[in-house]
């Protein structure tokens, strides 16, 4: 099966399907490709997005293909394995093969396969992430506020992680687990003394449950802690494979390599944009819709330019 497009998104989250609704007003021949895993999946709901705050990530994303199918986008349940160029195309022309063996082909990419979150593997940590196991206190901070605060340390950064969370409890514990007490600065333990948070040495073994909620934890001394929540920083995995390999240039941050992009999300790689957490770490929901608005409009504009550049007398 093989059909042709102006532009194909990789990615039907919130920064893909962002794009593919401005192309799809702009009247461009799009296709999303959706491979249905989103990030924020195991989040009963999605704060902070104004005018959608507390929806269902899921209804929010089953909203948002309802949309772009309106403006004639269409959109694929597969998962993108291999993209190749056509290096001897005079516009850029790109070949997009699903795990299912289809082929779809296109002028312009928008990369929106966002991240993978790599858990701490703590037993019954992974059962409760997006419930009582939480990562962003700007995501999920406003409805456990004044809630007996854990937060499990699985780098120096930790420390930064738990001086946020106290914005929003007062009772906030950070477990070092993972991370030796010398790795903690003067700073760090002058901050953490400030702000109230208390610190515990030692290895957190497993979570305490009651009635499916969280109870606390214990160490692998045999101590037990009450929490009622549990702050933990998952390991972010980009998801840069098909970047990868067609070449584009990644730069190395603390939360992993990214592709190297200018403001509107155009890679080193003529014809391609990256959104969302595919181009960044620190993308919400609402900043991953920004960018991909921005690559889509980036896009219709080139697209554009380069058939009127075509079509113009020599």
């Amino acid at each position: 099966m093989t059909q042709q497009y102006e532009v194909i998104v990789i990615g039907g989250g919130a920064a893909g399907l962002s794009a593919a609704l401005v192309l799809g007003r702009a009247r461009r021949r799009t296709l999303v490709v959706d491979a249905g895993e989103p990030r924020n999946a195991p989040a009963a709901h999605m704060q902070g997005y104004l005018s959608r705050d507390g929806m269902p990530p899921q209804e929010f994303l089953a909203v948002g293909r309802e949309e772009i199918a309106r403006y004639g986008v269409d959109l694929v349940r597969g998962r993108a394995v291999d993209v190749t160029r056509d290096e001897d195309a005079d516009d850029a022309a790109f070949a997009v093969t699903l795990a299912d063996g289809r082929t779809f082909h296109a002028r312009r990419l928008v990369v929106a396969t966002g991240l993978q979150d790599e858990l701490p593997p703590v037993p019954g940590l992974a059962e409760r992430f997006g419930r009582d196991v939480l990562h962003c206190p700007y995501c999920h901070g406003w409805e456990v506020r004044d809630q007996a605060f854990g937060v499990l340390a699985t780098t120096p950064m930790s420390v930064h992680q738990a001086l946020m969370v106290s914005q929003w409890s007062k009772d906030v514990t950070l477990f070092l687990h993972t991370v030796p007490e010398s790795d903690l600065s003067d700073d760090d333990l002058r901050r953490l003394a400030t702000a109230g948070v208390q610190v515990v040495p030692g290895e957190v073994a497993a979570l305490l449950t009651e009635d499916d909620r969280l109870t606390g934890v214990r160490l692998t001394d045999g101590t037990t802690h009450p929490r009622q929540v549990l702050f933990a920083a998952p390991r972010p995995l980009p998801q840069t494979a098909l970047l990868e390999h067609l070449g584009a240039d990644l730069h190395e941050t603390p939360f992993g390599a990214y592709p190297v992009v200018d403001a509107t999300g155009r890679t080193s790689i003529p014809g391609i944009w990256a959104a969302g957490n595919a181009m960044a770490f620190s993308e919400q929901v609402i900043n991953a819709a920004s960018s991909g608005y921005r690559a889509g409009a980036t896009i219709n504009g080139d697209l554009l330019m380069t058939d009127l550049d075509r079509q113009s007398p020599a």
